[in-house]
């Protein structure tokens, strides 16, 4: 990605030295994982600050965050190594998306596909997606994409699993009308879960029509390395849709 090709830097730089301090305040789940190589850590000083997104600072068009202003934008939560992401760019370059992933070991991953590809429709958030949902404008995206968030097995921990009434409220409120909002886990007590708190949003409707379409994965869908451990391990993943009217 060229200087000159991308917006100008609203951002934070020298991220490598924050990233033992990060805490948020709402997200639950590892921060990182193994150390990061000098060239990953230069992905994170050099790369990801001109292309990160800053929740701080109000912006009243969405548009404006990206070079190539485009007219339809989506928003992937939970991107893990950035595979669906960066596939979805590459396939879609008028489209621009928000991507958002705390656990710096997967934002990393990204950021070196992006660096690879030389995508510049991609702009990143490494922190809590409650923030970005609460500082984009209303109705101004046109997919969301929730794929295999963590489940939290634990019953206790339920309320830590992002799909929640709060949350879903937001989405609401950001997505426009007619847009998307994709959900896939291989997990049956989340579907469940997610199913059962989407039926208390008028606003969004569930597309599939029976139990069995739930198990057809979406027409522009790729399996992922995550899937495929899934499926050896005889789970069996679900893709729900839902629009939002």
């Amino acid at each position: 990605m060229t200087e000159s090709s991308s917006p100008k830097p609203r951002f934070r730089p020298s991220k490598s030295r924050l990233i033992e301090e990060q805490v948020a305040t709402a997200f639950f789940g590892r921060r990182k994982g193994k150390p990061l190589s000098p060239t990953q850590l230069k992905l994170v000083d050099d790369l990801l600050p001109t292309i990160s997104v800053n929740p701080s600072e109000p912006i009243s068009d969405i548009q404006s965050i990206f070079s190539h202003a485009p007219k339809t934008v989506w928003l992937e939560i939970g991107f893990g190594g950035g595979e669906h992401m960066v596939r979805q760019a590459m396939e879609n370059p008028a489209v621009g998306i928000i991507g958002c992933e705390p656990f710096i070991n997967g934002a990393v991953k990204a950021l070196g596909q992006i660096e690879k590809e030389g995508i510049e429709t991609i702009r990143m958030y490494d922190e809590d997606a409650a923030h970005v949902l609460d500082w984009l404008p209303d109705a101004s995206i046109d997919r969301i994409f929730l794929l295999y968030p963590d489940p939290w097995h634990k019953k206790r921990h339920w309320k830590r699993r992002f799909v929640s009434d709060r949350n879903l409220k937001r989405f609401v409120r950001v997505l426009k009308p007619g847009g998307i909002f994709r959900f896939a886990s291989d997990i049956e007590d989340y579907v469940e879960w997610t199913l059962e708190h989407v039926a208390a949003v008028p606003e969004l409707v569930e597309q599939c029509q029976n139990p069995a379409e739930r198990l057809e994965a979406y027409p522009d869908w790729k399996r992922t390395r995550y899937e495929e451990k899934a499926f050896r391990e005889g789970r069996k993943p679900q893709y729900l849709s839902f629009l939002r009217i």
